[in-house]
């Protein structure tokens, strides 16, 4: 089984973990560990991959990444989306 090693590996399982602590949960997340960490993967890494790719006409491209106070996307889509565990 092919498992991503870098920083997004395992966020999609430890972000469910934490919204379950504050009693939210993520639709996109739903599922088992791995699943969760697939999703989160493909949703918040390689989107701004896919989108930087078609700017070259490629299907994927990666950047130099500056990492500084700015919003996060992650904050903005959960916000969004985190719904109540029933």
């Amino acid at each position: 089984m092919n498992r991503a090693k870098g920083p997004a590996g395992q966020k999609g399982s430890q972000l469910t973990a934490e919204l379950a602590k504050r009693g939210q949960r993520l639709r996109l997340l739903d599922g088992d560990n791995l699943s969760a960490d697939r999703a989160y993967i493909k949703e918040f890494v390689l989107q701004r991959d896919r989108e930087l790719g078609k700017e070259y006409g490629v299907e994927y491209a990666e950047a130099f990444h500056y990492i500084g106070q700015r919003p996060s996307r992650l904050d903005e889509y959960l916000s969004q989306n985190a719904v109540p565990i029933r």
